[in-house]
């Protein structure tokens, strides 16, 4: 049954590698620098890499935008986006699977009722303004430095050449890489919450999570895009916008396989963060909007005469109309799925100030007046709960995170048959000898068996809110959030 599920994101994965894929050599294929199939064989190896290596980032942020939690929701968001993809594909636009997988998820949230996190939409959609835009810039520079030392060092025309295919070449594998990292959660981000946690160990010695799974799986199908259906976005980036020669190319490229980097790198987000620099969100940022950014940066530096605006303007109007169409497939999809196939499209979270709740909040600083027409009633939803909380006397807006946050309802079982399938390499010893101390505890709210962890052990101890402590403190986020999925039971089992 999940293979069938997954059917919709194999789509999604073929869509953005034939869309998206196409970005990371299209000007090489256009300026016949490098041959279609060489591109597509380079691309389709990278891809899977990055996606299994280094996609966990962008994928959590994609979660917190809406967690879908059930198979066949996640079935219908992954299909509304491919849909949506495939149908910007056949026009020849270069458009954002990122734009069309969160058009899909809002249209997930309207329809179930369940909170669209405001904070992760905003920093996805503000990266659908900064990416093209830092492109535009890195590629604008590199163009000006490099037509400033080629002006001063002589470089005989073959010589250049061969430099320049060497280098499309090399900068090609990193985007792609850089691709398969950052996108992979369009792909099948939407499925990680609704598989159960766990880990597979292949030959006794690697061991591969449940999420990694799916992003090999899903940079399999990214490479069956690029292979056959992606030649004609590449010729569309490459030629149509504005005519490139071999090192803008490669200036491109560069450029656009950069700022993919930067918004997938865990490793230089914390490595930021330790020396108090800004951080980088680590964000699924759309190729076609970084590619576009970059040719335009170039066309710029060039004396901005030859753009062709008519081209410019029909792919931004691809950008717009990509999350709008994507959210309303979803929507009428998942009405359809539920209402005539009968399939759940969700698991139901409810919402409600239980004892240990009420307490929590009180603690908090909320009045116990404030609270008492909320005690005693269960909500189906975070919509229709949000909707109570600012329509209680003494509440308002400001209190409503502070109270879905006490009062969402999901529901825990230590059960000792689940630990042994832990992933210990994610795990230390001490960790799993705390979960073990928990056995057959049952929990209803996801803080308190965070809070039953932090008691039971200092191995699950988070360190004061610092600069300096961010590593360590967003390291055990990530294991918190893998012990809730691993322990958490539906009234209705996922996906049934």
């Amino acid at each position: 049954m999940l293979l069938l599920y997954l059917t919709s994101a194999l789509f999604l994965g073929w869509s953005l590698g034939a869309n998206d894929a196409a970005n990371v050599f299209g000007t090489a294929v256009a300026t016949r620098m490098v041959k279609f199939g060489t591109a597509a064989l380079i691309s389709g190896i990278f891809v899977v890499l990055g996606a299994v290596v280094s996609g966990a980032g962008a994928s959590a942020t994609l979660g917190e935008l809406g967690a879908v939690n059930a198979l066949g929701g996640s079935f219908m968001v992954a299909l509304a986006a491919g849909l949506t993809v495939l149908w910007m594909t056949r026009a020849g636009l270069p458009v954002s699977v990122t734009q069309a997988i969160v058009g899909g998820i809002v249209g997930w949230n309207l329809f179930t009722g369940s909170q669209t996190d405001a904070g992760s939409l905003a920093t996805i959609v503000s990266t659908w303004v900064a990416c093209p835009i830092l492109a535009a810039a890195l590629a604008g520079l590199m163009f000006v430095g490099l037509r400033w030392f080629l002006a001063r060092r002589e470089v005989h025309i073959l010589e250049r050449d061969s430099l320049t295919r060497i280098g499309l070449l090399l900068v090609g594998a990193f985007g792609a890489y850089a691709l398969g990292a950052n996108n992979i959660a369009n792909v099948v981000g939407v499925f990680v919450p609704a598989v159960p946690a766990g880990s597979v160990r292949l030959l006794g010695a690697v061991s591969f999570s449940h999420a990694q799974i799916l992003f090999l799986i899903g940079g399999l199908a990214i490479a069956a895009g690029v292979y056959t259906y992606s030649k004609r976005v590449m010729m569309t980036v490459g030629k149509d916008l504005f005519r490139l020669t071999p090192v803008a190319g490669l200036i491109v490229v560069a450029a656009h396989s950069i700022v993919l980097f930067l918004f997938a790198s865990e490793g230089l987000r914390d490595w930021l963060v330790s020396r108090r620099l800004p951080a980088i969100p680590l964000v699924p940022v759309s190729s076609s909007q970084a590619v576009i950014g970059a040719i335009v940066g170039i066309a710029i530096a060039k004396g901005g005469r030859n753009i062709k605006l008519g081209v410019l303007g029909r792919v931004a109007g691809g950008w717009v109309a990509t999350p709008v169409a994507a959210g309303l497939l979803s929507f009428f999809g998942l009405f359809f799925l539920q209402n005539v196939f009968t399939l759940t499209v969700q698991q139901p979270i409810p919402y409600e100030i239980t004892k240990p709740a009420r307490a929590r909040l009180v603690a908090q600083g909320a009045s116990e007046e404030a609270l008492s027409p909320l005690v005693g009633q269960r909500f189906a939803n975070a919509r229709a709960f949000k909707a109570a909380v600012r329509r209680a006397e003494g509440l308002g807006d400001a209190d409503v995170r502070l109270f879905l946050d006490a009062a969402e309802i999901r529901r825990y079982v230590i059960d000792p048959a689940k630990i042994p399938r832990l992933d210990l390499d994610l795990l230390t010893p001490g960790q799993v000898a705390a979960i073990r101390s928990l056995t057959w505890r049952t929990y209803t709210h996801r803080w308190q068996l965070r809070d039953a962890l932090v008691a039971a052990s200092d191995h699950w101890a988070f360190l004061p809110d610092t600069r300096r402590n961010y590593a360590h403190n967003k390291n055990l986020e990530t294991k918190l959030r893998y012990v809730q999925a691993a322990f958490r039971v539906y009234e209705i089992g996922p996906g049934q």
